[in-house]
């Protein structure tokens, strides 16, 4: 089918220079988007904003027997108004309040509603500071993630008070938005035990007998909820990370629970000084420099970045690397509320990729990112939570986190390599947003100084918006002389429902006997035609051949029926899974042939290890349709999680297979 060349807009053969884009957005979505805005730049849930904490320091005594806790919360605020004569903060009710004290006078309080309702001894005006004393008794309860989990056959105790569980166990204004400026944790246990926190170490003494306390100092900014306890008869692994031209160094400190450190365990834990390496050259210096980084073991199934010390109860090198990169995104710089969890996140989870890149190259990275689009696609509405009052939602791994990657790695073709990464240090080092917290709009607004684009389009329809283009792609060509062609290409997406159409730069990748031309077309139309000229003739069209977009797509090839997309082809599941040595593939290939134009398709299998790295090529040749069955033997290889990835053209699939021996 020939397309009019009057219907057709001219694009010149190398990159588009993107010009401003008009929202698409309905108006029920922008005023949506407005309110999000407003919502974002409101007081977080049901905090005290009358108050702003400054400084917190914890004194907790852990009886392993009864379970049981007494601690005290020291807690400089500083008032934002005038006037001030009362405040509250948050502490669970379970939890018993013996009294409220500022300089040794003892204050009228009430506790309920999950509160400390404190009547203050003087009328304080705005930027005036004071200092509380609250001691308290309990059993902390367990909910969310943990909050605070006794472990009674190590033993052991840990916390892990994402997203609202500080208060269960301490007096805090238990929201992310608030950090104070320094904090101290002292923890009291018996003597067999090694308790843990953030900072450093500054002081162990001993109160009572057969108990010792140890003083963990914090010098930086800190949210409430990065605030941690580990306590265990724990391991010590240590390693040094070397900087300043070799003139420095700083504790890498790994905490595990007794039998664990293991050879295996050691290689892994190995891997954090080259991962401190590469994140400090990209992203500057890690940010607590002055105190340690490392880890103290827990029974949480992943991973938890408590500033300085991140808690684990598994160790991989991608957990490894996504807690490490919570240290520049989601601890120096924390979402300001977890409306915005993605600038932690969704960073984070980018950052496991790029570390791939770094040790793997970047195919292994574009097969990082691919498992990642794969879960991105099953999200559920935005990335901004408009609902916040689930866990399970802010946490979602298809929505906050895989997605938050991948709009990071669009972002990432979107400017080029070069901008992107120096967007990514500025937004880190940002004067403004360092040791603070951030929205999605301060991290655009970096963007766009850094790169000079305007990115409203971008951002509005990743982070506001839902879901995920789906675009049917039509193309032919003409031949004009024995050495031009002219190359037709229609882009239609299908409608969505937030934004209706998506606005992205698009790659397009014209394949020819004497070699690719690559043509990037901004495609800012829910329907839309370009034209171009190439010198040879056409023989395959790839749309977006390096999977820089989130989306579904079919192509359709000059007046016949053909399908290349998804639907032309199935991976199926390998059986059996788990397998032990070896386990059957099939695949099919269901485009039809139609006047030679594509006689047998180019048809690749590729095993994957968990990194991302080849392992085995099954098949590499051109098939015509078919079932197709191939035997994976894997007698040489170690039991683990494996990849199998299917390529023809644009297609790709990918099915994950376990091998257990």
């Amino acid at each position: 089918m020939k397309l009019l060349k009057t219907l057709l807009l001219l694009v010149l053969i190398q990159t588009v220079q993107y010009s401003q884009v008009n929202s698409h957005y309905c108006a029920d979505s922008k005023k949506k988007y407005n309110n999000a805005i407003n919502k974002s730049a409101a007081a977080d849930y049901n905090s005290d904003t009358r108050i702003d904490a400054r400084y917190y320091k914890l004194e907790i005594s852990i009886n392993m027997q009864t379970q049981s806790i007494s601690g005290t919360t020291t807690v400089t605020l500083q008032s934002l108004e005038n006037g001030l004569n009362q405040i509250f903060l948050d502490f669970k009710d379970g939890m018993i309040v013996s009294g409220v004290s500022m300089n040794g006078n003892n204050l009228g309080f009430d506790h309920n509603g999950n509160k400390i309702n404190i009547q203050l001894p003087a009328v304080f005006n705005a930027d005036d500071q004071f200092t509380l004393v609250i001691d308290y008794t309990g059993k902390p309860v367990k909910d969310g993630f943990g909050s605070f989990v006794w472990v009674s056959d190590i033993p052991a105790v840990w916390t892990l008070s994402q997203p609202y569980g500080s208060s269960n166990w301490w007096v805090c204004k238990d929201t992310p938005g608030d950090k104070v400026d320094s904090s101290d944790v002292w923890i009291t246990c018996d003597e067999s035990l090694i308790p843990v926190s953030n900072g450093k170490l500054e002081k162990i003494d001993y109160p009572l007998a057969g108990m010792h306390r140890y003083k963990w100092k914090n010098s930086y900014p800190i949210s409430q909820y990065l605030i941690s306890m580990a306590v265990a008869p724990y391991e010590i692994y240590q390693n040094d990370f070397v900087y300043n031209g070799g003139k420095d160094t700083m504790d890498v400190v790994h905490y595990n629970y007794p039998g664990r450190l293991t050879g295996t365990r050691k290689k892994i834990l190995d891997e954090i000084v080259p991962m401190l390496q590469i994140f400090s050259e990209k992203f500057g210096l890690y940010p607590f420099i002055n105190e340690k980084y490392g880890h103290a073991e827990c029974t949480f199934s992943g991973g938890m970045e408590h500033q300085t010390v991140s808690s684990m109860g598994s160790f991989s090198s991608g957990i490894l690397a996504h807690e490490l990169a919570h240290q520049w995104f989601g601890d120096k710089i924390t979402c300001r509320d977890w409306h915005n969890i993605w600038l932690n996140e969704g960073f984070a989870t980018y950052l496991e990729s790029v570390y791939i890149e770094e040790i793997s190259g970047f195919e292994a990275y574009q097969n990082s990112i691919f498992q990642k689009m794969t879960s991105a696609r099953s999200a559920s509405g935005s990335i901004y939570l408009y609902d916040i009052s689930s866990v399970s939602s802010i946490f979602n791994y298809a929505r906050s986190y895989a997605k938050g990657a991948v709009v990071l790695h669009m972002l990432r073709r979107v400017l080029g390599d070069d901008t992107f990464f120096e967007v990514m240090y500025q937004y880190a080092n940002d004067e403004n947003l360092v040791y603070n917290v951030a929205t999605t709009e301060d991290f655009q607004a970096v963007a766009e100084r850094v790169s000079g684009k305007d990115l409203n389009y971008f951002f509005e329809e990743w982070i506001y918006g839902e879901n995920y283009p789906r675009y049917s792609i039509k193309w032919n060509y003409s031949k004009i002389s024995e050495s031009s062609y002219d190359v037709y290409v229609n882009i239609e997406q299908d409608t969505n429902s937030e934004p209706e159409y998506f606005t992205m730069p698009v790659d397009l990748k014209i394949q020819t006997e004497s070699g690719d031309t690559l043509v990037t077309v901004f495609n800012d139309a829910k329907n839309q035609s370009f034209i171009f000229n190439i010198k040879s003739e056409p023989v395959y069209l790839l749309f977006d051949p390096d999977n820089w977009i989130l989306k579904e797509h079919s192509i359709l090839t000059g007046q016949s029926d053909i399908f290349l997309g998804p639907s032309g082809f199935e991976l199926y599941q390998n059986y059996p899974n788990p397998f032990n040595p070896s386990t059957t593939i099939e695949y099919s290939i269901t485009a039809a042939e139609e006047n030679n134009i594509i006689p047998a398709l180019h048809v690749k299998l590729i095993v994957y290890d968990i990194l991302g790295l080849e392992s085995a090529i099954l098949v590499d040749e051109y098939q015509k349709p078919g079932l197709y069955s191939v035997n994976f033997d894997a007698e040489n290889f170690s039991s683990g999680i494996y990849f199998i990835k299917l390529i023809s053209g644009d297609y790709i699939s990918v099915k994950k297979m376990l091998l257990l021996k």
